[in-house]
This record gives C-alpha cells, structure tokens and sequence, in this order.
C-alpha cells in the first residue's frame, strides 16, 4: 500500500521514538498512579516492569506476525490510535479500576494482597495499550527496510530512535511534568503526543472517509478524556483536602480535622504524620521518643545556653516531632534530614514547622556518610508506605548512626506497623539494632500500631529516664514521659539481622500488611459471607450515611 508519508525516514524513526518515549512515560505514571493504593516499594515497582515487559514481548511478537501476514501501514496507526486513546483514559477510569479490583481482592484473598491486587490493576490497565505499542518496532522494520544491503542499518537506527525517546522518556515524566503538572495530565500529554503522530499519517494519507472519521472520532474522545481527567485528585471520595499535589518521591495530601492537621503520602496505607495545633500531649509516638532526651543524662533546660542538646531527625517530614521538642524545651539545636523536598515546604506552610530548625533535602544515610557532627539524639523516622527504605534498616546503617552519638546518646526509632507474628519486621529491625548497641528498650504506642525503640551505649538510660521523671515539675511532660516509663520493656535481640547484602524488608512489610488488612475487613467478610452483597451494601450505606 502506497502512504508517500512512510517514504520519509524521519517520519519513522519519529514514530518509533515517540512510541518508546510513550512506553517509558506511562511505566512511570503507573508507579505514581498505583503508589497511593499499592504503596511506591519495590514490589509494586517489580510488578509494574514485569507487566510491561509482558504487555512489550506479547507486541512484538503480534506485530511481527501481522507485518508478514498483512503490511497495512494502515492498522499499525490505527493501533497506536486506540493506544493513545487508552492511555488518555487512564487518568478518568483508572482509579475507579484500582478501587474495583481492589475491593473484590479484599474479598477472595487472604493473603499477598498487595501482588495480587498490583498485578491484576497493572494487567486490566496497562497491558493492552503498551502491547499496541509494542507491535511498533517489527512493523516499521517492515516499511523501512528497502533490502538486504541496508537492513542492519536501518533497524539500528530504528532501535536507537526508540532507545533515545525511552531515555526521554523516562527523565521527562520524572524531573518535569509529574512535578510540574501531576500525573494525569502526564498521561494525556503523552497520549497526545501519540495521537498528533496518527493525525499528520491519516491526514496526508488522504484516505477515504471510512477510515478517516477515525480522527475526528478520536480527536472527541481524547478532547473528553481532558476535560474529565485532567484533575490530580486520587482521594476523590474527599472534598475537603487542604493540599493535594505530587513532588518527585510521593503523592502528597494535607487535611484537617478539628485540632489536628494530617499529612499522608498514601491514600490506602494510613497517615505519615499528624500535628496538634495546641500545645499539650498528643497521645501519638512523637510523645514516646521525647523520652529519649531524657535519657541522656542531659535534661535539655538544665545545660549551658552554649551547649544545647543536639537533635538530628532522619525522616523529618512534617517536622512533627521538631515541633512537639521546641514546644517544651528552649535549649536545643535540632537539624531535620528529608529527601522529599516539597513535604518541606508543605512543613513550613501547614505544619508550623519552626523557622530556626533547618532541613536538609538529602538521603538519610548518605547525609550521616557526609557528616561528622555528633548528636545527643538521633531520631530515625523514615517509614514510608508499607516499610523503611532498605539502605536505613541494616546493620551498616545503626552502626553508622551510632558512630554519630555522643559517649551518653540516644538513638530512637519509630517502628510502624506493629505485629505480633513472629519474624516480623520489627523484629528484624530490632534484632539489627541489637547486633549494634548494646541497651536496648521497646514501648508499644497505645491506640496506634507504632512501637518505639531506644538504643545506647549507655546502661543508664533507664534510670536517667525515672531521675529526669521524679524531678519533672510540668505536668504534660510528667504524663508523657510516665506513659513512655510505664510502657517501656527491655529488648533482648536474637538473630534476624539485616545487612546491606539482604534486607527484605518490602516483604516483611508486605506481611504485615496483609495481617492489618486481614483485621480490618473480616468484619465486612462475615457480613458478605452471611448477607451476600445486599448486606454489605446495605451496611455501607448506612456507616456513610
């Protein structure tokens, strides 16, 4: 079939560099779309790229059969039509499909929710499109190669077009539109991309009308898929956010209720931090670490003005617990580390994040690998989604923040997602600390599934804490630190130790995560189960009612 258009070689290799950018470009979105449901860890990441590899190998091998069988230059542009078409749908019906999948999962699986319910979102979502996509590469190669003497060269040139526009990319969604624009408008940039590709091949192909309404039909389409999808919102059910947006690392929601602000990075996996606008007790487990100041043997109020005690937050965050320190002691220095940083700025704009408490945007541990200041407390609050970065969970980790204490310093960790199974992560967590300091202490956090542990070098630190709290004359510190006292356990370490080697932590969080999802759906399985979909929907309607 004459198409004068596919005489141009630019035009070609112009197809096959969008269409690898395009592959790139929806792989990363799908990370940002699944994050706030499935989590960002790299299980979900796995999931994504084994999906896409799937979707990709599946294409090839259709578009090499349909390049032999019919070279219709035709039905290639028409499959990178429903492909754009499809990816520009994405940000409309995708969420709903999560949700979807998500509620029936929940209901006939007991256990690795997040891989059953990643994989099947990945598949419904993702697979058709980019297996359009990949029936690109063999059907070019079929217009392209004129003979034998020039084939090699023309499908290098191929395959390097594609290779530059997936390096595009992938730097692109990135470093650019997600930040800038979000993640929806991510998908229809690049769908639009593709879809103007189509347009200038059916428009100078001057082809008959039944098969050029395609392109006013699919102009509509995606013109519609704009107008409904151009929103960011993932947590649509809400209308009452404070903040809603993107940055680099997260997907980032700020809301308010009552005397309370809360910031989460995950719609599914609970909050990242909440700060109480009034001064007082929070009943969370900022209240449980302050005890670690105390048990320095260095009460901060009763140093030298020129010697403050020394805090240094890992995982600062929402600055929460900079915050709850400064609103009872005056005497401090604290130095915030957070890799993400627009949760900085959400800090100093809905958090109240204190002005003389800097933070710097950096890994956690590649800043205690650039830095040789010492610390009276190390804070380390870095969970994230359903687990700790691995890199922060090894025993090279706790033996690099405890080269970073002073002689009498306190290392304190916020463990999330408490369990009682054995061989939990926090075990794991545990048990690597243990293989670093020698004293160790564990208090549950009533009312919540955080679990905080205090390690030193110092046998003392148990008795500081009673000293510091006998002569404590404010009542809210007294309360604080008494609950943090009276829940307090030595912890004996065994031998689950992390090491940079081997952390696996995504599936020890993974574990948990199927055990809190477990519990807090078998009421609602015991109703189904009795009821049928009836009673459950009935039961819905009048909770949210």
């Amino acid at each position: 079939m004459d198409r004068p258009i596919l005489r141009n070689k630019l035009y070609l290799y112009l197809t096959e560099f969008f269409a690898g950018m395009s592959v790139m470009a929806v792989e990363l979105g799908a990370s940002r779309l699944l994050a706030p449901y499935f989590s960002a860890s790299q299980i979900v990441w796995t999931i994504i790229i084994g999906t896409i590899m799937i979707a990709m190998a599946l294409g090839n091998l259709y578009g090499g059969r349909m390049a032999d069988k019919d070279p219709n230059p035709d039905k290639l542009y028409k499959r990178i039509i429903i492909a754009a078409i499809w990816i520009a749908a994405i940000p409309v019906v995708g969420k709903y499909v999560i949700l979807a999948i998500s509620a029936f999962i929940i209901f006939t699986v007991n256990t690795n929710f997040l891989v059953i319910a990643g994989f099947a979102a990945c598949m419904i979502i993702f697979v058709f499109p980019l297996f359009l996509l990949g029936t690109v590469t063999p059907s070019l190669v079929k217009f392209s190669v004129d003979s034998l003497d020039d084939s090699g060269s023309v499908v290098g040139k191929l395959n390097a077009s594609n290779t530059i526009g997936s390096i595009i990319g992938t730097f692109v969604p990135t470093f650019i539109s997600i930040p800038a624009v979000g993640t929806a408008i991510t998908f229809l940039i690049f769908a639009g991309i593709l879809l103007a590709l189509c347009i200038v091949y059916f428009v100078s192909s001057k082809i008959n009308f039944s098969q050029a309404k395609r392109v006013p039909a699919s102009i509509v389409i995606f013109l519609v898929c704009c107008l409904l999808g151009h929103s960011n919102s993932f947590a649509f059910w809400q209308t009452n956010l404070t903040y809603e947006g993107e940055s680099i690392y997260n997907y980032l929601q700020v809301h308010e209720e009552g005397n309370q602000v809360i910031l989460s990075t995950n719609v599914l996996f609970g909050v990242q931090s909440v700060y109480q606008k009034d001064k007082g007790p929070t009943g969370l487990y900022y209240d449980y670490a302050m005890a670690a100041l105390y048990m320095t043997d260095a009460k901060a109020a009763s140093r030298p003005s020129d010697d403050p005690l020394r805090i240094l937050i890992l995982g600062n965050g929402s600055g929460t617990f900079a915050t709850q320190c400064e609103r009872y002691y005056d005497n401090l220095d604290i130095t915030g580390v957070e890799i993400d940083e627009k949760i900085t700025q959400l800090a100093r704009d809905y958090f109240e994040l204190p002005e003389d408490v800097p933070v710097i945007t950096y890994d956690g541990r590649a800043y205690l690998n650039a830095s040789k200041d010492k610390y009276d407390v190390i804070m380390v609050d870095a969970y994230q989604d359903i687990t700790i970065p691995f890199q922060m969970s090894s025993k090279e980790f706790f033996q690099l923040v405890a080269d970073h204490l002073d002689e009498d310093g306190v290392m304190v960790v916020n463990l999330n997602m408490r369990s009682n199974s054995p061989g939990n992560i926090n075990d794991y967590l545990a048990d690597t600390i243990g293989a670093v300091f020698p004293n160790i202490y564990t208090a549950e956090v009533l009312g919540c599934t955080n679990r905080i542990l205090y390690a030193s070098f110092n046998p003392q630190t148990e008795e500081n804490l009673a000293n510091a709290i006998d002569k404590e004359t404010d009542a809210d510190l007294y309360y604080m630190m008494s609950l943090a006292q009276v829940g307090m356990q030595k912890y004996n370490p065994g031998n689950l130790i992390m090491t940079d080697d081997k952390a696996p932590v995504e599936l020890l969080g993974m574990k948990v995560i199927d055990e809190l999802i477990s519990d807090e759906v078998a009421y609602y399985k015991k109703i189904f189960n009795e009821e049928g979909i009836e009673g459950l929907t009935s039961l819905i309607l009048r909770e949210v009612n």
